[in-house]
């Protein structure tokens, strides 16, 4: 694990020139409610954007529930929490998953970030930005809901991916969500997976529905990402402790990853944050006031 953690930390040193023309997307995933397979999500969807070329971060950034270390089967040994407590660099906490995929572990860290002095945000971010340039993404899977600290993340990224399923309470927590978001006068530019659908059918179905109230009562257009469908070969990757992507690669949920990442490269890509990464966290500080 040392030589391991040692290699990765030279990998990324090497890099710390930032390249010319780089523009690294800040990213959230959320959901409105809990249970509908969002970190499953980001977990594999970063693994696909790897796959298509792109340069990865994933951070857990879900407070109570901080699980993608788990779903890898990885063990991390330190997390956001050993940098806040100024015991680690940013280099040494970033971890190596499945593909070379990098990732942050999650953990109380995420909570004692919100109540930092000004000060400590200041060192904190100086650390944090020096990732800016290093990734195409970076992406926060957040808590699932209407907490505090996840409606933060969303109104400071770039942009927000919501995850729903057809299931009712699902559809209307997660246009909660979104109705809350917008209520705070922030621009966010949101983007809707519909997961776990029986059918495309039903997937585009669902979208659609969302989509629609949000235009009528919202006055906002809440583009479709893709439709995940709902297949046994996630929860016995799940079983496994290994992304589904990696262990059925030729699964109908893989493709269906597959054909969202590219779809999301595809799309305009939303403006860039001033100030990057460090911009970002400022920015979540101001909100936490």
């Amino acid at each position: 694990m040392n030589d391991q953690a040692e290699a990765l930390r030279n990998l990324i040193k090497q890099r710390e020139r930032i390249e010319e023309g780089r523009q690294t997307r800040i990213v959230t995933v959320t959901s409105g409610k809990g249970g509908v397979g969002k970190s499953n999500f980001s977990l594999n969807f970063a693994i696909m954007l790897r796959r298509l070329g792109q340069k990865v971060l994933v951070f857990d950034a879900d407070i109570g529930m901080a699980n993608i270390d788990v779903l890898m089967g990885v063990t991390s040994p330190y997390s956001l929490y050993h940098l806040l407590k100024q015991e680690k660099t940013i280099w040494d906490i970033i971890q190596l998953g499945p593909e070379g995929l990098h990732f942050i572990a999650g953990g109380s860290g995420f909570s004692d970030l919100l109540n930092l002095t000004a000060e400590q945000l200041d060192g904190f971010a100086g650390q944090i930005d020096k990732l800016h340039g290093q990734y195409d993404v970076i992406l926060f899977d957040t808590g699932a809901g209407l907490s505090k600290e996840t409606v933060k993340f969303i109104a400071a990224s770039q942009e927000t991916i919501v995850v729903t399923t057809p299931e009712p309470t699902s559809i209307t927590d997660a246009y909660a969500l979104i109705k809350m978001v917008n209520g705070m006068d922030i621009h966010v530019p949101f983007k809707l997976i519909v997961n776990r659908a029986t059918d495309y059918r039903e997937g585009r179905q669902t979208a659609d529905k969302i989509n629609l109230v949000s235009k009528q009562f919202l006055r906002i257009e809440l583009p479709s990402l893709g439709i995940v469908p709902d297949d046994s070969n996630v929860s016995k990757a799940v079983k496994r402790q290994i992304p589904f992507t990696v262990a059925y690669p030729s699964s109908e949920a893989s493709s269906a990853i597959e054909r969202i990442a590219k779809q999301f490269l595809e799309m305009p890509k939303a403006e860039v944050a001033a100030g990057g990464v460090k911009g970002f966290l400022h920015k979540m500080f101001r909100l936490s006031r």
